[in-house]
C-alpha cells in the first residue's frame, strides 16, 4: 500500500488518493473497516456485510465506501430493518434507483447505519440495539433518524453516508455532529422502483457530507428523472445579491444557537446579500401546521403497514401506538391536516416573494443526552412535542416539499456545532449550496476526527 499521509477531508479527496494511486479502493474499504471496529462502542453501524464482488471502482468517487441509513433504500446486500425486530428478516434483494446511482457514482456500500425504530425518534436508540451515541461526547446523542449515519461520518468511518429525510431525518444528526445536510426539494431525487411518495411525498433520501463541495458533486449524480417521475429542475444561484430572510428572534433557542444565525447573517451580508428581519412569529401558524400533518401522516403510514401484514406486536411501545393512532384516524382528520398544510405551503411560498432564502436556527439546544427520546411510552403527542422543540423549523421543509441545509458556523463553548438551516424554494437546491459554500469558506468549524482516524 502506498500512502502520502497528505490528510483526506472528504469524499472527494479520497477518491483523488485513489486516482493517484496513493492508496487502492482495497485499501480505503479495509481502513473504513477497520475504524468501524475501533469505535464499535459508539453503535454508529448495526451490521456490516461482504462486499459485492461486482462493486465498481470507477465513477467520480473511484471505490469510496459507503454506509447506508437501515431506513430507506433498500441497497442490494444490505437488509433494511428499519431498526426493527418486525423487519429481521428482511433480505435486502434489491437495489433502489437511488441506490443504483450511488453505485454507478463509484461508491462501495458494505453496512448499514443505525436508526431509531421506524425513524420514530430524533436519536438513534433502537431496542434492537445498539444505542448510537455522539462521537464528540458519548452521554449524548448524534440525533435521529440518520443518527447512525451522522456518527459514522463525523468520527471518520466514512466520509459520507446515505441519509434520509421526512422531519429533519438527514439536518438533525447532521447538525449535531458538524456536518452539512441536505434535504433536497421534493422530487429531486428518485423514490423507485416501489418506493414512490413515500410518506405522502414528505419524505426524501441524499446524504451526510462532510463537506459543502462532496454534496454538490453528489447532487448530479444522484438527482434527475426515473421511472417517470418528475424530477425539480436545480436553480442556479442567482445573479448578484440575494435576499436573506433571517430568522434570529425565535423563543425557546439557546442564545449560542441564535447567535450563530447572526453569524451567519454577516457572512452572508459581507458576501454582497442583502438580509431582511423575518419575525419568528410569522412562522408559528405554518410550523404549527407542518408539525401536525407529519405526525398524522406518521400515524397513518404506520398503519397502513400494519395492514400490509407488518407484526406490530413485535415493536416497540411507541410504534404499537402510532400505529393504533392511525387505525383510529378518520379520513377528515387527515383530509383537514392536508389542508392547513397546503395553507402553509402557500404562505411559505408567498414569504419566497419577499426573500430567496430563508435562514432560521437548525437546532433549539446542544445535542442531548442519550435517552431524551424514549421509545418505551405510547404517547405520541409528547415524541413529536419533544421532536418540534428540539428542531423548531424542520419538518416546515418537508410537508412544503422546499429544499433544506444544514452546516455549522463555529462551536460553542463546549465544542459542540453551532449550525443554522437555510430553506429555499422548491428547486433552489443549487442556491442553498452556494450560499453554504460562501458561510463554510469563513472556517468557522474544523472535524475533530480524522477520515479513518488519519491517513497515514
Amino acid at each position: 500500500m502506498k500512502d502520502s499521509g497528505t490528510a483526506v477531508e472528504d469524499a472527494l479527496g479520497l477518491a483523488e488518493a485513489i486516482a493517484r494511486g496513493d492508496l487502492t479502493a482495497g485499501d480505503a474499504m479495509a481502513r473504513a473497516r477497520d475504524r468501524a471496529r475501533a469505535v464499535a462502542d459508539l453503535g454508529a453501524v448495526c451490521r456490516t456485510m461482504p462486499e459485492d464482488p461486482a462493486a465498481a471502482e470507477d465513477g467520480p468517487f473511484r471505490g469510496v465506501p459507503l454506509l447506508v441509513k437501515d431506513l430507506g433504500g433498500p441497497f442490494r446486500g444490505i437488509p433494511m430493518r428499519a431498526g426493527s425486530a418486525a423487519l429481521a428478516r428482511m433480505k435486502g434483494t434489491s437495489d433502489s434507483d437511488l441506490a443504483r446511482r450511488f453505485r454507478a457514482a463509484g461508491f462501495r456500500p458494505f453496512g448499514a447505519t443505525t436508526v431509531p425504530e421506524f425513524g420514530l425518534a430524533l436519536a438513534s436508540e433502537p431496542a434492537t440495539g445498539p444505542v448510537c451515541r455522539h462521537p464528540f461526547d458519548p452521554g449524548l446523542s448524534p440525533g435521529g433518524s440518520s443518527g447512525g449515519s451522522a456518527a459514522a461520518v463525523a468520527a471518520g468511518i466514512v466520509p459520507l453516508a446515505h441519509a434520509t429525510d421526512a422531519g429533519g431525518s438527514i439536518r438533525v444528526p447532521a447538525a449535531c455532529c458538524g456536518l452539512v445536510g441536505l434535504k433536497p426539494s421534493r422530487g429531486a431525487v428518485p423514490a423507485g422502483p416501489g418506493f414512490g411518495n413515500h410518506l405522502g411525498g414528505i419524505a426524501t433520501e441524499f446524504a451526510v457530507t462532510r463537506t459543502v463541495r462532496d454534496a454538490r458533486a453528489l447532487w448530479p449524480l444522484l438527482t434527475g428523472d426515473a421511472r417517470g417521475l418528475s424530477a425539480v429542475p436545480a436553480q442556479l444561484p442567482r445573479a448578484g445579491a440575494l435576499r436573506i430572510g433571517v430568522v434570529s428572534d425565535a423563543r425557546g433557542i439557546a442564545t449560542e444557537r441564535a447567535g450563530a444565525v447572526r453569524t451567519a447573517a454577516r457572512l452572508l451580508e459581507g458576501a454582497g446579500h442583502a438580509l431582511t428581519d423575518i419575525p419568528a412569529a410569522g412562522l408559528s401558524a405554518i410550523r404549527r401546521a407542518a408539525a401536525r400533518l407529519f405526525g398524522r401522516i406518521v400515524a397513518v403510514n404506520m398503519a397502513a403497514l400494519v395492514a400490509q401484514g407488518l407484526d406490530a406486536s413485535l415493536t416497540e411501545p411507541l410504534t404499537q401506538a402510532f400505529v393504533e393512532s392511525g387505525q383510529g384516524m378518520t379520513a377528515t382528520d387527515l383530509w383537514a391536516a392536508q389542508e392547513a398544510a397546503a395553507t402553509a405551503a402557500y404562505t411559505l411560498w408567498s414569504l419566497f416573494d419577499r426573500v430567496d432564502v430563508l435562514l432560521t436556527p437548525m437546532l433549539a439546544s446542544a445535542p442531548l443526552p442519550v435517552g431524551s427520546f424514549p421509545m418505551d411510552h405510547r404517547d405520541p403527542a409528547t415524541q413529536l412535542e419533544r421532536m418540534d422543540g428540539f428542531a423548531p423549523f424542520a419538518a416546515l421543509a418537508n410537508v412544503t416539499g422546499a429544499p433544506a441545509l444544514t452546516l455549522p458556523v463555529g462551536a460553542d463553548r463546549d465544542g459542540m456545532p453551532l449550525p443554522v438551516q437555510l430553506i429555499a424554494p422548491l428547486g433552489g437546491d443549487l442556491r442553498l449550496l452556494a450560499l453554504a459554500a460562501t458561510i463554510e469558506a469563513a472556517g468557522g468549524w474544523n472535524h475533530p476526527f480524522p477520515l479513518f482516524g488519519g491517513m497515514a
